[in-house]
């Protein structure tokens, strides 16, 4: 028997994106959102509301979405649940460390091995739907294998909606674009 919870933001996984911009005097910040995906091959959409970052966003035309690890989430859940309105340096109190894109006006979080960097596209008012142009994908080496992401290198994490939790991803259980072939 199925139990309805109704319309609520219950998807698995869900990703931890950290997105960094930079303030209006230049320095770093960012924030953690948790509702948000690729939209098309080269689009990202995640739903933000009233932040420094989203008007940071709106001034810079730029910014990067790093995927938060296991490594760094507790000072992934500082920068989302601390704003940057009221405390401006908090990437230095949460240990983090910036370094400029190459591609867009935005910051690169050091710690944090994975990131896209994006420019604005489009923001949505009434949903609070922000839409960016993934300009380019970089990682550390360190978490490559043959020049691609390896999981069991790279831990990222999602977040649990209902639980208020933090998980990384599990175990490979299967081959994409392989296993249904079985049963062709």
């Amino acid at each position: 028997m199925r139990k309805n919870f109704g319309a609520k933001p219950m998807l698995y996984p869900m990703p931890v994106f950290i997105i960094g911009t930079y303030n209006p005097d230049g320095t770093p910040n960012a924030m953690n959102a948790a509702w948000g995906g690729t939209a098309d091959t080269e689009l990202i959409s995640i739903c933000l509301g009233e932040h420094r970052t989203t008007r940071n966003i709106f001034e810079r035309k730029a910014f990067t979405v790093s995927m938060a690890d296991a490594a760094n989430v507790v000072a992934a859940d500082y920068v989302g649940i601390v704003s940057g309105d009221k405390v401006p340096d908090k990437l230095e109190k949460a240990g983090w460390h910036t370094t400029k894109s190459s591609f867009v006006d935005a910051p690169l979080i050091d710690e944090l091995p994975m990131a896209l960097e994006c420019e604005f596209v489009s923001y949505d008012e009434d949903s609070g739907l922000l839409i960016g142009k993934i300009i380019n994908v970089c990682a550390e080496e360190n978490i490559l294998t043959d020049g691609v992401i390896d999981l069991t290198k790279f831990h990222p994490i999602t977040y649990d909606p209902c639980g208020h939790g933090y998980y990384t991803l599990g175990e490979k259980v299967g081959n994409a674009f392989s296993d249904g072939k079985k049963l062709k």
